[in-house]
């Protein structure tokens, strides 16, 4: 083209954004930036939907300036871009900034900075936004009953706003329910949970294989294998979540036999394990004692998937070896770990030291913990005490009571849930 209008910039950005080619549409707002064309709201509503997966902090402050130097101040599918923008690149000070100065707040922008917030855990900040919205709807709902969910001591409140929800007669979405059914999973609410589920089968979505799949996990979390496995077998669809909760849901109820075959299945099925698959079956191995059955899964992790083993994954192997015993071969495993080992790999020896009885491997493993967390792992510091104990080394146990004491450990105190009549 002998000139390139404004036109023609914004039909091939917006082409390349489609296509998924970031680095070609970067390259054209960068290009028009310096032409004798000036970009316009869409231009840079584009370039900002960009910065939203760059995770660069100076990107959005750059397009942001070029929004104030060609005076773009009531565009409202712009700022709200913006505020996304700046939300995802982690610069929320700037997203409220924006969000504050602006005469008239549409919901999008609002719904952004919540995602923010609850992304944060700043909770009060996330209901004080949501408080002064008159217009709310769904999508503003599942923002605040999907931050709730991720956190134990919010999970509640998750149930809560769900409940609200209903009340003013909003229409709950699958990722209504999918985040809600979370919150129960985490608060072990099966009650709670059977209640939704009866609204999902109402509403004919509950075969909709995100919501089983939640479904599947909340049932198993609540020891309910199964009704989870009633689930897993009516699911006309099933993807590698949903193989991964069953899976976890045998292992983590004492049934790591059917977890094994499950996991066979899934292989013979032809869907790929993830990361959690693995973790999930190398636990079920653990508490099983099947020590080849989990070699050879853990083997053919970067073998068969190229899955690099991650330092959970690690710990999880420590764990399976020292368990049965085997804690001269688990220590060795540590050894050839290619990263440097972090506190769950140590631990994890530790616990199977503590439970046979060695001291000499559990003073080493409890050592290279407080080399790596001194007063983070408090439960190290009662392991090793509770291991002198057991072999009736009062002196070994003065010592590390000592040691916690001085680095100011404390045990910490336990919380639990309890469901009643009129809830949690």
């Amino acid at each position: 083209m002998p000139r390139r209008t404004l036109s023609a910039y914004n039909y091939m950005i917006a082409g390349y954004v489609r296509e998924g080619r970031s680095e070609e549409s970067l390259d054209l707002v960068r290009k028009l930036s310096f032409s004798s064309e000036k970009p316009d709201g869409f231009t840079l509503s584009m370039a900002l939907k960009l910065s939203a997966g760059l995770a660069s902090f100076r990107f959005p402050r750059q397009v942001h300036t070029q929004i104030v130097r060609l005076g773009i101040d009531s565009d409202e599918v712009v700022f709200a871009a913006l505020i996304d923008s700046y939300v995802k690149n982690g610069n929320l000070g700037y997203a409220r900034s924006v969000y504050d100065a602006m005469s008239e707040r549409n919901l999008v922008c609002s719904t952004a900075l919540i995602v923010g917030y609850m992304n944060q855990r700043a909770f009060g900040k996330a209901e004080e936004i949501f408080q002064n919205i008159t217009e709310k709807d769904a999508v503003v709902f599942n923002a605040m009953i999907e931050g709730y969910s991720k956190e134990l001591e919010a999970a509640i409140s998750s149930i809560e706003v769900y409940k609200m929800m209903q009340r003013l007669n909003y229409q709950p979405t699958i990722s209504t329910f999918v985040s809600v059914i979370g919150a129960c999973s985490l608060l072990s609410a099966l009650d709670v949970g059977q209640q939704i589920h009866g609204q999902m089968i109402k509403m004919e979505i509950f075969s909709h294989v995100k919501c089983g799949s939640a479904l599947l996990d909340m049932y198993s979390k609540c020891g309910e294998v199964e009704d989870a496995r009633k689930m897993f077998d009516h699911m006309p669809e099933r993807n590698v979540f949903t193989w991964t909760s069953i899976i976890d849901g045998y292992g983590k109820n004492g049934i790591p036999n059917e977890a094994l075959n499950l996991f066979y299945e899934m292989k013979s099925e032809n869907v790929g394990p993830n990361y959690a698959t693995f973790l999930s079956v190398l636990s079920a191995c653990g508490h099983a004692g099947f020590v080849s059955s989990g070699q050879k899964i853990f083997e053919s992790m970067e073998r068969d998937y190229k899955l690099k083993p991650r330092m959970e994954h690690y710990a999880c192997m420590v764990d399976l070896l020292g368990r049965h015993g085997n804690l001269s071969d688990a220590y060795n495993f540590i050894q050839q770990i290619p990263e440097k080992p972090n506190s769950d790999v140590w631990t994890a020896l530790l616990g199977a030291s503590r439970l046979h009885g060695d001291l000499e491997m559990a003073d080493a493993a409890a050592n290279e913990v407080f080399k790596l967390s001194q007063n983070g792992r408090p439960g190290a510091y009662i392991a090793l005490s509770n291991t002198f104990a057991a072999a009736e080394k009062w002196q070994g146990v003065r010592e590390v009571r000592d040691l916690m004491k001085a680095r100011g450990v404390s045990k910490g105190i336990g919380q639990s849930w309890m469901e009643m009549d009129k809830g949690l």
